[in-house]
Formats: structure tokens, C-alpha cells, sequence
């Protein structure tokens, strides 16, 4: 898979999701950008514009719902709080909304995957990211990417590809926690 065949939505336009976005679309992935709180989306739109210039930001677009964000989307990246309950509630929208095809990735520090994956009909899809937004700003940064025992090897190859794509080290690592909704 090649990174101009590989569309990434970016669901939460935050300081987090704003550099992902910059990156992903420096690197030539097609970039969906998407927000619930309108400023927010139109601050990501002005900060891009300056920071990618003519060349990459064509390769950017907005969305308004979750819904339109991962349409056609390879790999959502969610930018929410790092907590359970909001991480529950995005990883049910994305798995009512996104095509069958669609990996999610969620950076997350505290929360395990194995958990979050079991609340969705493809655990085998689910990855975590041990991300920190300063690490964005480190090139060639040693990236955690956590699997459960159920991710396919399609999944892995995917959100590593992406991350080595953007000038990263993904270092795969097992999450062993029993999920907690069975």
C-alpha cells in the first residue's frame, strides 16, 4: 500500500490533531480533518493553510461529522480526551460509520486496547498509540503501538506503515490486558 492510496481521517482538531494532520499530509497521505465545535475546525483550516502552503494542502479536507470523516476512510486517528468514556463513545460512532475496511488507532496512555477494542464489532482493527504530542515534534521518535492478541497483521502493517511513513520508529508492543466488557 502506498501512501497516496491511504486516506487518514483525523477525527478532533486540537492541537494534537492539527499537528497529525500536518504531518500526515506532509508525508502525501489524503487527510480528513473533522471537529465537532466549528472554531475549532476553521482554526485548524487557517493554522494548515499557512503551515503546508500549496503543495500538501490540497491533499487536506474538512469534515463536519464523524460520519463524513470516515466515509472513505483506510486508518481514523481520534484525537479525543484520553478518557474512557469519551474514548467509548468514538469508538462507537467509528465503528457504526466507518467502512468494514477501516483501522482505528487512538494515542492513549492510560486506557488499553484490548478494552476499548472489545466494545466494537472489529477488535481486530482497534490499535493503540502511545503518543504524547510533544513526541510529534521529535523526528525519528520511537512510537508505541499496541496490539491485542486479536489484530491482524493487516491492521499493524497499516498504522506502522503510516507512522514510519511520517518519519517515526513504531515499535509494536502487546497489550495483555483481559478486557473489561466480555
Amino acid at each position: 500500500m502506498t501512501t497516496a492510496l491511504i486516506t487518514v481521517a483525523i477525527i478532533g482538531a486540537g492541537p494534537l490533531g492539527r499537528q497529525l494532520a500536518r504531518h500526515a499530509a506532509s508525508a502525501g497521505f489524503r487527510v480528513i480533518l473533522e471537529d465537532v465545535m466549528p472554531s475549532s475546525l476553521r482554526h485548524a483550516e487557517e493554522s494548515l493553510r499557512e503551515e503546508l502552503g500549496p503543495e500538501a494542502m490540497p491533499l487536506v479536507s474538512f469534515a463536519r461529522t464523524v460520519e463524513e470523516a470516515v466515509r472513505h476512510a483506510d486508518l481514523a486517528i481520534d484525537c479525543v480526551p484520553d478518557e474512557l468514556e469519551s474514548k467509548l463513545e468514538i469508538f462507537s460512532l467509528l465503528d457504526r460509520m466507518a467502512p468494514p475496511r477501516t483501522v482505528f488507532a487512538t494515542p492513549t496512555t492510560s486506557l488499553s486496547i484490548a478494552d476499548l477494542a472489545s466494545c466494537t464489532y472489529r477488535p481486530g482493527q482497534c490499535i493503540g498509540i502511545d503518543l504524547k504530542a510533544a513526541q510529534l515534534s521529535l523526528k525519528a521518535a520511537e512510537i508505541p503501538i499496541r496490539v491485542t492478541s486479536q489484530t491482524t497483521p493487516e491492521a499493524r502493517a497499516l498504522v506502522c506503515e503510516f507512522w514510519q511513513q511520517l518519519g517515526y520508529a513504531p515499535k509494536v508492543e502487546l497489550d495483555a490486558a483481559e478486557p473489561l466488557f466480555r
